[in-house]
């Protein structure tokens, strides 16, 4: 490809697609890249998605690719972009050793979580654990839940899941890191903590069924929810000097700008409340933001 797009947008989520489907009906010459590699691929639903809840993740992708065909200039790849940088009026991404270049960049690449080492968890992770009680909550309302965590973040979220459920334990998988204010507060609201090493998880069918602990002990539960982190999925924002936050999601200001002039970042990659409906908006809010600034940049030209 020779072409200068006027975007290239790298990751083809719901950020990604949104804002194609924006700056396709502008106009605008754009290339999406997404390499496949969705962190809600393990899910069987999405939920919280104003007319779409409950649907496939795998889904919502096909419809968001499907109502991108009517528009000309947006191109899709199923390629992984593996570097980028600034240009004069620009930038350059390099795609299988293919150097392509735009004068605006739209990261959507999303996050990566940090999943918990337990045996038997990755077979049940997206069916009956996961780490969003607002994606999740509402299919495991009133059941015995798990929290995994034995930091803060684990007693915040058992707090949290109270909203849905009265049935909590906590587990630590090893000594607890719990203020003295947290431990009060749990016991308050009965939750137990088990900080005893986890063994395994049992389950069939993707369905948690108990947590066997190395001791021998077990638990009935009917779903986990853990909090354990998560990282930046690749490091092209990093590669182009983007600024961090605490919680290591790159820092955004107004439709999503970064301080690199040119680049935008939306979605889970950038934001504290990471659903999916939140993803699509940033996405069109990044490309009312893009195609305002290529106009002003095109009549400057003239």
């Amino acid at each position: 490809m020779n072409t200068i797009f006027d975007v290239i947008i790298v990751g083809g989520g719901p950020a990604g697609l949104s804002a194609a489907l924006i700056l396709g009906r502008c106009r605008r010459n754009v290339l999406v890249c997404d390499a496949g590699h969705h962190r809600n691929a393990a899910s069987r639903a999405l939920h919280g998605y104003l007319t779409r809840d409950g649907i496939e993740p795998a889904e919502l992708l096909r419809i968001g690719r499907e109502q991108l065909r009517p528009y000309p200039t947006v191109h899709l790849r199923a390629d992984e972009v593996t570097n980028t940088r600034c240009v004069e009026n620009g930038f350059e991404i390099t795609i299988n050793d293919e150097v392509v270049s735009s004068r605006k960049l739209l990261l959507a690449t999303g996050v990566v979580d940090r999943l918990p080492d337990i045996d038997g968890l990755k077979s049940l992770y997206g069916r009956s654990v996961f780490h969003c009680p607002y994606c999740d909550g509402w299919e495991l309302r009133d059941q015995p839940i798990a929290i995994y965590g034995r930091e803060d973040r684990g007693s915040g979220l058992a707090l949290e899941l109270t909203g849905w459920s009265r049935d909590l334990v906590v587990c630590t998988d090893g000594p607890a890191t719990f203020s003295a204010d947290d431990r009060d507060q749990l016991a308050e609201l009965n939750i137990a903590v088990r900080e005893e090493r986890i063994s395994r998880l049992e389950g069939s069918d993707g369905q948690l069924e108990r947590i066997i602990f190395v001791n021998g002990d077990a638990i009935p539960r009917r779903g986990m929810f853990f909090n354990t982190g998560q990282d930046q999925r690749c490091d092209l924002a990093a590669k182009l000097g983007c600024e961090f936050t605490e919680r290591g999601a790159v820092r955004t200001g107004e439709y999503e700008m970064t301080k690199v002039p040119g680049l935008f970042v939306a979605g889970d990659a950038s934001r504290a409340v990471q659903l999916v409906i939140v993803a699509a908006a940033e996405g069109a809010e990044a490309a009312f933001a893009i195609n305002k600034a290529l106009i002003k940049e095109d009549l400057l030209m003239k």
